[in-house]
């Protein structure tokens, strides 16, 4: 076995969990998963049947990952936050597994802060960092940060985790490690070396 799975834990038959990847105490991951290498998972952790998740990606406690819910490489996501899968659930009136589950997708190194909550059906940018206790109900831009309910862009954020200059208009660079940003419209900032 190349991964570790803590003996309180459940891993169900036909999940697939990639190489160096830690899955620890009173956790639970269903059928028809894809998880990456060199994932971390924390205590009570939850991931759902048919979800998808990259490399490198580290969930911390009481997180569940339901149906519906992709998580690129290197995404972050703290204690208790909480993603939606279905935009009108009735308990008198279940939905079939795969049925009316809206997709949610976390893009390439995100991170998401302790008890924020993301509503089903929104992309979070690339490198985008929502805050705690945010509440996410519409798609958030590459590098944006994220914060209050609803949520809304307060600044940007670097690759790095550096938040970027209140004021950068047209350009800027990261005072931590000098990666350099161009401000092409209201929502949208390119790192320059994708430019």
């Amino acid at each position: 076995m190349s991964y570790y799975i803590h003996d309180s834990s459940y891993l169900d038959e036909g999940a697939n969990v990639g190489n160096g990847t830690k899955i620890w105490h009173f956790s639970h991951v269903m059928s028809n998963t894809q998880i990456g290498e060199y994932c971390n998972f924390g205590q009570n952790v939850f991931i759902g049947n048919n979800v998808k998740v990259g490399n490198g990606v580290k969930v911390q406690n009481n997180v569940s990952i339901y149906e519906g819910v992709e998580l690129e490489d290197y995404v972050f996501c703290g204690p208790s936050m909480v993603f939606t899968n279905d935009m009108n659930p009735r308990a008198a009136f279940p939905k079939e597994p795969g049925q009316g589950y809206l997709k949610t997708l976390v893009k390439y190194g995100a991170s998401i802060g302790a008890n924020a909550t993301i509503v089903c059906g929104t992309t979070i940018g690339k490198w985008a960092f929502i805050g705690a206790g945010a509440v996410v109900s519409r798609d958030v831009p590459d590098y944006a940060m994220m914060a209050g309910v609803p949520a809304r862009r307060i600044g940007w954020m670097c690759k790095c985790g550096n938040k970027l200059d209140r004021d950068l208009e047209t350009s800027g660079q990261c005072e931590k490690c000098n990666r350099e940003y161009e401000l092409k419209s209201e929502n949208q900032l390119v790192e320059k070396s994708d430019c």
